[in-house]
């Protein structure tokens, strides 16, 4: 039977000096080992969301429960749990790429031979151990992108944010990525997970919500909310079918 791992209950944010709700009373679950997908237009909501389940935000009303732990009580013990891969290379582009690394494990705490294992491990996996002792500032954007994910699951965290993981990378970045990041979640990692590529959406994530507007229009399945939608062969005609065909661009 499905355990819920992430509880939401009326969350929302509303930004000081604004009169609209950025993220309107919001209440849905995330099930654990789940890969949960949310997609959205730009100004639609989703990094505000992703910033509060995060801990980076504070919401303005409502409840977040992480593993049972909430980030007013817990809040070290919940970042203990959680990994967060921002869409911004969180990196020193004059440091190695092992370097880098050694510093982000030391952040969490953990123990230097055992974090040299774990580093070289990772490297190995996806396919960066012979540049190890490069500066990331030599590296292809494909490259960072994927030193970026291992910094970001050196404490193999429970629960895993993901903000385009794979924006602006190579096909072949995107395989590696796409399937290191299916491994872990074989393994039990929860993935939360936010991108525009509809078609990576559909074949990544076990379940999706988009939001526009503060609100999540619809959740569930990709091929449920595709069968669901008239007309729809893909995960992009439910999209469009849900927030529109007008440009989103915004200055």
């Amino acid at each position: 039977m499905p355990t819920d791992i992430i509880h939401i209950n009326q969350l929302s944010k509303k930004y000081k000096g604004v009169d609209v709700f950025a993220v309107k009373p919001l209440d849905f679950t995330i099930q654990k080992a789940e890969i949960f997908g949310l997609l959205g237009p730009n100004g639609a909501g989703k990094t505000t969301l992703i910033s509060m389940l995060c801990g980076l935000l504070k919401p303005s009303s409502g409840a977040i429960e992480i593993g049972k732990l909430n980030y007013q009580k817990n809040k070290k013990e919940i970042q203990q749990i959680t990994g967060v891969v921002p869409q911004e290379y969180a990196l020193y582009p004059t440091l190695t790429a092992f370097e880098n690394l050694m510093y982000f494990g030391a952040m969490y705490g953990l123990k230097k031979k055992d974090l040299k294992n774990k580093i070289s491990q990772a490297l190995k996996d996806l396919g960066l151990y012979e540049f190890k002792d490069k500066k990331v500032q030599t590296f292809s954007g494909g490259m960072k992108r994927r030193i970026n994910l291992i910094a970001g699951i050196l404490h193999e965290p429970k629960i895993l944010f993901l903000d385009e993981p794979t924006v602006g990378v190579d096909v072949q970045s995107k395989n590696a990525i796409i399937q290191h990041l299916k491994d872990l979640n074989k393994q039990g990692t929860t993935i939360i997970y936010t991108s525009h590529h509809m078609a990576e959406a559909q074949y990544f994530c076990t379940r999706i919500a988009i939001i526009d507007s503060g609100e999540i229009l619809i959740e569930g399945a990709p091929t449920d909310l595709i069968n669901n939608t008239k007309n729809a062969i893909r995960l992009e005609d439910v999209y469009l079918s849900l927030t529109g065909e007008n440009l989103r661009d915004r200055v």
